[in-house]
């Protein structure tokens, strides 16, 4: 069904009891679909959701028309249960909607300013991976911040090690390998993140904001964004921790955007 009223006693809208997925869908085929069905039935498993056949999907993309569009599903467990408790037999729920999108080529190749939050992550193995709707720690971090020049915030969990941005996954190059955190205990895996661990050599590690400042480059990546090569990084007071050049012909960022189909250099 596509985006109509939820009742207010919905699970999703009230305690974000719920899965989400945006896709990014070009001329009416969706980019990186079978990862993000994917992560969608991993949710629906850790959640224990009833099963869904993810196959009812599929027609969503076709419908979204021409140009570039940015799909948004979500999945609730429905209405019933009695406070927290879900009810015995639940109906899931589900909405979507469609929007144009236009991605930032400045962005792509002029490099981004990021900072360091001061929200830290909580730890829940359970959740860490899927995107369910209980999403209030970014949006608490994304409210640390109202300067249009930082495009990003950096999250670290409650120990001190890396995890993400508040939207986007994060990796980075150091010694030559490419690295990105593990995402084990909090955060979410993104598609494209997944995408690129099936063609590229990334290492997953547990690390803190050291590895950043000695690496020689770093990026945030989305499955709808693309990747945002970082200029310049600043602690939550806005002092410079450290610069990046960046590199005319990036390797790292030219192989995400053949998945999504977006310019490998500047002027395509």
């Amino acid at each position: 069904m596509r985006d109509t009223a939820l009742p207010i006693d919905d699970r999703g809208f009230s305690y974000g009891d719920g899965l989400f997925e945006t896709i990014l869908v070009r001329d009416g085929s969706p980019l990186l679909w079978k990862y993000h069905m994917a992560r969608l039935q991993s949710g629906i498993e850790r959640l224990a959701l009833p099963r869904l056949d993810l196959a009812a999907f599929d027609s969503l993309p076709a419908q979204c028309g021409p140009g570039l569009k940015v799909l948004k599903l979500i999945v609730t467990r429905g209405s019933g249960g009695r406070g927290y408790r879900p009810p015995e037999l639940a109906e899931p729920r589900w909405r979507w909607t469609v929007s144009a999108f236009q991605p930032s080529a400045e962005r792509w190749f002029g490099g981004v300013n990021v900072r360091c939050c001061e929200l830290r992550l909580g730890l829940q193995p359970r959740l860490a991976g899927i995107k369910h709707l209980a999403r209030l720690e970014n949006v608490l971090a994304r409210q640390e911040w109202g300067d249009d020049a930082i495009a990003e915030g950096l999250l670290l969990d409650s120990e001190g090690s890396l995890v993400e941005a508040t939207a986007m996954n994060l990796v980075w190059r150091r010694q030559g390998r490419l690295e990105t955190p593990l995402l084990d205990r909090c955060g979410v895996r993104g598609t494209l993140l997944s995408a690129l661990d099936d063609t590229l050599a990334l290492h997953w590690l547990r690390a803190g904001l050291e590895a950043l400042l000695e690496a020689d480059a770093v990026w945030l990546i989305n499955s709808v964004q693309g990747v945002w090569p970082v200029r310049r990084l600043d602690d939550s007071a806005g002092n410079c921790l450290k610069q990046w050049s960046l590199e005319a012909n990036d390797a790292f960022r030219q192989a995400a955007h053949r998945q999504l189909g977006y310019p490998l250099n500047f002027g395509d």
